[in-house]
């Protein structure tokens, strides 16, 4: 890993970290805002809040997480090429204590990296 890799993923990850700290505090306003610009033409505010809820009822809100791994790619499904950092944590939840968080991160058209999507197995 190069250091402008490392660069990179140090970025995503702290731009994942306060993402995810609007997520823990049930501040689903907030985590819309600090999407990026291709999450917020894709999903509008009301659909990322119901779809965080119906998680959100299902497993109950985070007790911890720990980062498991960080990938950078140029590539993801379903968005255009440029710089995306997946970031897995292993995270236990009220009612499910393996569970696995994605944030998938991406360096946003005016330069900063924020959260482009989010998925919780």
């Amino acid at each position: 890993m190069d250091h402008d890799e490392t660069s990179m993923i140090g970025d995503a990850s702290a731009a994942a970290d306060a993402w995810l700290g609007h997520i823990d505090a049930g501040d689903r306003a907030a985590s819309w805002r600090e999407t990026s610009s291709l999450f917020r033409q894709m999903v509008t505010e009301e659909q990322w809040t119901e779809a965080h809820e119906k998680v959100t009822a299902v497993l109950g809100h985070a007790l911890g997480r720990e980062m498991r791994d960080t990938e950078h790619r140029t590539s993801v499904p379903g968005a255009p090429d440029g710089h995306y950092v997946l970031l897995k944590y292993d995270t236990r939840f009220e009612r499910k204590q393996e569970g696995v968080e994605t944030v998938v991160t991406m360096l946003d058209t005016d330069g900063e990296w924020r959260v482009g999507g989010y998925f919780v197995q």
